[in-house]
């Protein structure tokens, strides 16, 4: 088990990134690999995430059911959670030098991803929402913070507000409960990763509910310019180590 002062740091990292996350919409698996990276090796910080990430899933689809839209959850899920099984175990079989290059090069590559999509407007439909379904659903099963993709991938597909946030939940929840099963069968997810993802998973439920609060008092998006910063800087911080 890791030391206290450890455990401490990475609660406190926890309810920051799900305090950013609750209030942006997204960045809670985008902040937390520089952190954890040096603690229990890159190999182990996508379980870790992904087993946590169960919690608050699970928490946001109760609190907004109402708004889950069952038809995109039919469409996508299917689709996605064998690729996401599939990106898990490839995911398995890399190096820490390796699983830390390819967490720090996806986490440069959300921002502009995010930012392009937004500016073109883009659209999903019929073929192109299963193609882009599987898509995501690789890059999530391999990677930390990909949540930013299914949240462009929802709004394209025409959701809005507080359908996104229970539909986006909904399926990150069904394809962590894939993804996690993987990282177990594979001995990627031992007792002690399961442990610290419970840390970490319980300290970011009441950041949510105080991200909230907070969302409703930030001025404009500074907010995403700040996340987006860090994620540029946790990601090269990432490349740099694993070179």
């Amino acid at each position: 088990m890791l030391p206290l002062a450890d455990l401490l740091m990475i609660g406190g990292a926890a309810f920051f990134a799900a305090l950013v996350g609750g209030v942006t919409g997204y960045g809670t698996g985008l902040l937390l690999p520089p952190v954890l990276v040096p603690l229990i090796w890159a190999e182990a910080v996508v379980p870790v995430i992904g087993l946590s990430a169960l919690f608050t899933n699970a928490s946001r689809v109760a609190a907004n059911r109402p708004d889950l839209d069952p038809e995109l959850l039919r469409r996508i899920a299917p689709v996605a959670l064998p690729a996401t099984l599939l990106g898990a175990y490839g995911f398995t079989l890399l190096s820490g030098r390796g699983a830390a290059m390819l967490i720090g090069v996806m986490l440069i590559l959300m921002v502009p991803l995010r930012t392009l999509a937004r500016r073109r407007g883009l659209v999903l439909s019929g073929r192109g929402l299963t193609a882009a379904s599987a898509g995501y659903g690789v890059v999530n099963g391999g990677t930390s913070g990909s949540g930013v993709l299914l949240l462009t991938l929802l709004m394209a597909a025409g959701l809005t507000g507080p359908q996104v946030i229970a539909t986006d939940a909904a399926i990150s929840f069904l394809l962590g409960l894939g993804k996690s099963a993987m990282f177990a069968a594979r001995g990627a997810l031992d007792l002690r990763l399961a442990g610290l993802a419970l840390v970490i998973g319980l300290t970011a439920i009441p950041a949510t509910f105080l991200a909230k609060r907070l969302s409703y008092r930030l001025p404009g998006h500074w907010h995403l310019r700040v996340l987006d910063g860090a994620v540029l800087l946790g990601g090269l911080l990432l490349i740099f180590r694993a070179g």
